[in-house]
């Protein structure tokens, strides 16, 4: 009798034990998990109402595209990072293309357009398959260089053309464009970067040093900050 209570005190004692263990494991899940989502909204250098406005602005777009193209002669992708709208897809004439702009720039906290919609047929599913591919290529590739936020940079490819969009240094968007172009299978790396100094990344209360650094592919002036370089595929 004797040896079975010990029994049921060691089981009671190693399950006291798991239960502290779990509920230790638990903490450590739920400090992990807030740490993970901290860093999230830290290293997308937006601030978390321009993200909010940035997936607002998209669905906005989208909903206008859908009344302009009712049709299924039309595909218009809007991809926005901090105001700035990068529409990509194909429409059936330049008048289609030119709608598609205003309609966009009308679009609540838009600060600029690169209207970047293709004038043709819609692009083939193989094509478009092939574009999500490249797309998790190159974001992969961006991961694994050292010195790429990642977490603040937009990938998205169109006829094997990637078109990067962010807020960065100088040398944090030349390191991605050289990255990026070296990935196999693409035809052209577009950046369409904000440049920021690295000290208002440290200080991001502070306003935002910017460089001017082109033009964009429709020909008008870029924005502060805004610059569209085309880099050359390795």
């Amino acid at each position: 009798m004797p040896t079975q209570r010990r029994a049921q005190r060691a089981l009671l004692a190693g399950l006291g034990l798991a239960g502290a263990i779990a509920l230790s494991g638990c903490g450590l899940l739920v400090v992990g998990g807030t740490a993970a989502t901290t860093a999230t909204v830290a290293t997308d250098r937006r601030t978390a109402g321009e993200q909010v406005e940035d997936q607002t602005i998209e669905l906005k777009i989208g909903a206008e595209m859908r009344k302009l193209f009712p049709e299924d002669n039309a595909r218009v992708n809007a991809a926005s990072y901090a105001g700035l709208v990068l529409l990509t897809g194909d429409v059936p004439n330049e008048q289609g293309k030119q709608q598609a702009e205003n309609a966009a720039k009308r679009v609540e906290k838009v600060k600029k357009v690169v209207n970047e919609l293709r004038v043709g047929e819609v692009t083939p599913i193989s094509v478009r398959t092939n574009d999500t591919w490249l797309t998790s290529k190159v974001k992969s590739t961006l991961i694994n260089t050292k010195g790429v936020p990642t977490r603040t940079i937009i990938v998205t490819t169109e006829r094997g053309v990637v078109y990067l969009l962010g807020k960065v240094t100088a040398e944090e968007g030349q390191m991605a464009g050289t990255a990026a172009s070296g990935v196999s299978g693409i035809n052209k790396v577009v950046k369409l970067f904000n440049i920021v100094s690295a000290a208002s990344i440290n200080a991001p209360s502070s306003p935002a040093p910017i460089q001017d650094s082109g033009t964009s592919s429709t020909g008008s002036a870029s924005p502060a900050g805004s610059g569209v370089e085309t880099m050359p595929v390795q």
